[in-house]
């Protein structure tokens, strides 16, 4: 399954290649990437995750049975380097909101590496829009964190 994109998708990524092509491994030693993924224990997670081939729909091996008791789940957050990893954290109770990714993560995590490597630090995260509120950019400033684009 493959992901069409845009023309101004195209060339932003071409962009970002261009402004990074020169990097060294040095370079890249100071980026912290960082993701949550949920895991859902029950096989009703309420979301829907298709992979399959067109007009495949109603075969046996692409009906999954569903039961309709509360999902249990569980979200997980971790950043990793070229030297070095983040523990992992667990979200518990709930979602990830902008304020926990601030008091969980971000203070909790993201600054002992800042600290740890020095001014040169650079932060990856996504466009979950937890992490994109006008408080998590405030914190990261106080912080004196870069974020790469």
């Amino acid at each position: 399954m493959s992901v069409s994109l845009t023309r101004q998708h195209r060339t932003a990524r071409l962009q970002w290649c261009r402004e990074h092509h020169n990097w060294t491994e040095q370079d890249w030693a100071c980026v912290l990437f960082s993701d949550e993924s949920r895991f859902s224990l029950s096989s009703d997670c309420r979301r829907q995750l298709i992979c399959r081939e067109s007009g495949t729909a109603y075969r046996p091996e692409n009906i999954q049975e569903k039961d309709r008791y509360p999902t249990c789940s569980i979200m997980v957050w971790a950043g990793i380097m070229i030297n070095g990893h983040t523990r992992l954290h667990v979200v518990a109770n709930g979602t990830m909101t902008g304020q926990r990714y601030i008091d969980e993560v971000l203070l909790s995590h993201v600054r002992l590496f800042r600290g740890a490597v020095g001014d040169k630090f650079i932060f990856m995260d996504d466009n979950a829009t937890c992490h994109r509120t006008l408080a998590v950019q405030d914190c990261l400033d106080s912080e004196g964190i870069q974020r790469l684009e």
